[in-house]
């Protein structure tokens, strides 16, 4: 069965609002979505109300505009995030707002700026953001992240295609990675679903005390700590509602124990990080934190990165998807952190989900360290994952269980 460009779109829309966040009566609903997309977001809001939502508030962003305003603002204004932010942010917490996060932007809208002037920005942001990441993080709100695709995300993608057909196909990819080309796609995302929570179950029961990373390109301990949660695809919020954090999402994760972080490892795709695309990423780990970092694209934009705060050179979530995942296998790369890291094994640097450890959501930020939960303004996903990577689960006695081999679950 075929269906329309409009067809698939309004699919996509049901399957946000029900899948992703599970819109109920008398929600709020926030919408963020770049202005390329009004006839999706047309859809999304309208499904919204569908659903019984009770309120629909769309945040519009805009890629020229974003650049302009990096581009031109003094620093002293770009810097000064309103208060009216914040104010916004506290109004969504407080109506338990259901976020919904669509991603198009062209992974290069920013390249050309001074790094070090984007990266006091983002951490000006970061810090009038923080409520709603420490909501988040927490799963005390419902959110989902999804994709749109845009001519210049697409060009990217697909070059040798003119901008019509590029963005034509990349709109086929995204349908495709979250099961809209099956007619029963909820029937598809039940099934997804409960694979991936298998595999977490399995790995919850183990209780690794470590995972051991070995590749051509990588030879990395990382240390869980004790009472460490897998989670995989759904989630709760703190009302007891499901909702689907990423779509696409093919990865199995928890949080590391950011002390017991030793050797080194290579990322093997681009990542796309604050408009500017980092390539060639090798880091190198003692106890924990980051010593030596270098990328052969983006080395500036990384070094800052790093810089953010103390928690920025440690990681925070490791996540396992195997190398046969449907996006790995499309043999594509995105260039967009939603779609490359479910095509390979990843990490983060920054922030841990405490709800990836055993009572972490009702923990603050110093027992959340003391239990080696890293605690940052960023998280960032690098993709180190490949068909070559085998990784080892290391028990409490010493004992070794093979987790991957050749980059798919042993």
């Amino acid at each position: 069965m075929s269906f329309s460009l409009s067809e698939q779109l309004s699919r996509y829309a049901n399957l946000i609002v029900t899948f992703g966040v599970n819109v109920q009566p008398n929600d709020t609903v926030v919408l963020q979505i770049n202005t390329d997309q009004a006839q999706l977001a047309e859809l999304i809001v309208a499904a919204s109300y569908a659903h019984g939502a009770a309120e629909v508030q769309v945040a519009w962003q805009n890629d020229a505009i974003a650049r302009q305003n990096m581009l031109h603002q003094p620093e002293e204004r770009l810097l000064a995030i309103p208060a009216y932010e914040g104010e916004k942010i506290n109004y969504w917490l407080s109506h338990h707002a259901k976020r919904i996060s669509v991603v198009s932007s062209d992974p290069n809208n920013l390249t050309g700026i001074d790094a070090q002037r984007i990266a006091k920005f983002r951490q000006a942001q970061g810090s009038v953001l923080r409520p709603l990441r420490d909501a988040t993080q927490n799963n005390q709100v419902s959110w989902t992240v999804v994709a749109a695709a845009s001519p210049a995300w697409a060009k990217l993608v697909f070059p040798e295609l003119d901008e019509q057909a590029a963005t034509a196909k990349l709109w086929a990819a995204i349908f495709k990675t979250v099961r809209l080309d099956t007619p029963d796609y909820q029937a598809a995302w039940d099934k997804h679903i409960a694979l991936l929570l298998e595999k977490a179950q399995w790995l919850n029961d183990q209780q690794f005390t470590e995972l051991h990373y070995t590749s051509p390109r990588t030879d990395l301990h990382i240390g869980l700590p004790a009472h460490h949660v897998w989670e995989a695809a759904s989630s709760q919020n703190t009302q007891g509602e499901r909702f689907v954090p990423n779509m696409p999402t093919e990865e199995v994760f928890t949080a590391p124990d950011r002390n017991r972080i030793n050797g080194y490892v290579t990322a093997t795709k681009p990542l796309s990080y604050s408009g500017q695309t980092l390539t060639g990423m090798r880091f190198e780990f003692a106890n924990g934190r980051v010593v030596k970092a270098q990328a052969a694209q983006g080395e500036d934009v990384l070094q800052h990165l790093l810089n953010t705060d103390a928690g920025a050179r440690s990681l925070g979530e490791v996540a396992l998807v195997p190398d046969p995942s449907p996006i790995s296998q499309s043999g594509i790369t995105f260039f967009n952190t939603l779609f490359d890291e479910n095509a390979s094994n990843h990490l983060a640097l920054g922030a841990a989900y405490p709800f990836s450890l055993a009572g972490g959501t009702e923990m603050d930020d110093e027992q959340l360290l003391a239990a080696g939960i890293n605690r940052s303004l960023i998280h960032v996903d690098f993709m180190v994952g490949s068909a070559d990577m085998a990784i080892d689960g290391i028990k409490g006695d010493g004992s070794s269980v093979p987790v991957f081999r050749h980059g798919d679950w042993a």
